[in-house]
């Protein structure tokens, strides 16, 4: 009889569903995880409704930690027993120009966990095992499984900015990746930070984070404050999924500051073309993080220089969360135990 599993996949109704599927083994180059537990993204909600193609039927997630129980041939990068990842960076083909220089994220053929291969959301998971990440043992499941992806993602970012330490970046939107954002930016760059949202209670939690400045650009003018005040700040990423935070950032820079895309909206942002190129403005995008920057991010994690604020849901809540989730009443991150029964 074949084994079965529980998993969460997306529906045709743009709902997610928990289901039972078959337990997939292991071949050349794989390995099984026992899935421990698997962070909700806002990625996943846009995967469930479909906003970038219909994927009926995948299992969602690319936040999944679990430990290795089985192995395939030719698996020498994990043991049974490590304590692995599975991450929005699924697998590159490892052979193209940016596999080969350091740029893997941006491969052409790249295979992304709950999207274009199944995620981190069920009881068992298959990895291609030199992609699956292992990390420390003094981080907890729950926080790394938020560091898998919005983690790594603002950390990523961060190093995009080249901002040095003591000098001032503009965090714009303080939700589940600008929080982590935030630490990052203080704990790990030394760097002086203006964080920016909407809502007031995100500002509430980003002062206990440590912010410097704290701006709701609905009350007061984020780009005026950053030149008049700081002179303009030397780097902005926007985690935001808001047009004008993308503009705000763009006005709030000096000449030669860099603004750092990782939110998605759907809208174009407004440039000022004669101000980018008579001020030297950079405006880059960012998309997750490598393999190496994956483990950089874990070990800082570890080392308690930031500490995800996560909270452990069953698996039956995942259309509740993502509702919160639209509604934008989460803080922190919301994490599926894939270990109740």
């Amino acid at each position: 009889m074949c084994e079965k599993m529980r998993a969460i996949v997306a529906t045709k109704d743009h709902k997610a569903e928990v289901v039972e599927r078959p337990v997939p083994k292991p071949g050349y180059g794989e390995a099984l995880l026992e899935m421990e537990c698997c962070g909700v993204c806002h990625t996943d909600l846009h995967v469930k409704n479909a906003d970038f193609g219909d994927v009926t039927g995948r299992i969602l997630g690319h936040e999944g930690i679990g430990r290795v129980i089985e192995r395939g041939e030719g698996v020498t990068s994990l043991k049974i027993g490590d304590r692995a990842s599975v991450a929005c960076f699924f697998e590159g083909c490892g052979h193209c120009e940016y596999c080969t220089t350091g740029r893997e994220t941006l491969c052409r053929t790249v295979k992304n966990a709950g999207y274009t291969a199944d995620g981190g959301m069920s009881e068992k998971v298959l990895v291609t095992a030199d992609y699956a990440v292992k990390f420390p043992d003094g981080l907890g499941s729950a926080e790394a499984s938020s560091i898998t992806c919005a983690g790594v993602t603002v950390y990523k970012a961060i190093k995009e900015t080249n901002a040095k330490a003591g000098q001032w970046i503009v965090i714009s939107g303080l939700g589940g990746l600008g929080n982590l954002a935030l630490q990052y930016a203080k704990n790990v760059f030394n760097l002086k930070v203006v964080a920016v949202d909407v809502n007031d209670g995100q500002l509430e939690f980003a002062k206990k984070y440590g912010a410097d400045v704290c701006i709701n650009p609905i009350k007061e003018n984020l780009g005026e404050y950053c030149q008049e005040k700081l002179g303009g700040v030397h780097a902005a990423v926007v985690t935001d999924v808001a047009k004008s935070a993308f503009n705000d950032a763009v006005a709030s820079v000096r000449a030669g500051g860099r603004v750092v895309a990782v939110g998605l909206p759907s809208e174009s942002m407004d440039l000022s073309i004669p101000r980018l190129v008579l001020d030297g403005i950079q405006v880059v995008g960012s998309l997750v993080g490598t393999r190496e920057d994956l483990k950089e991010a874990f070990q800082f994690g570890a080392e308690g220089l930031v500490v995800p604020k996560c909270e452990m849901r069953p698996m039956e809540d995942i259309n509740d969360i993502f509702d919160e989730m639209e509604a934008g009443t989460i803080r922190g991150r919301m994490v599926i135990d894939l270990t109740r029964k």
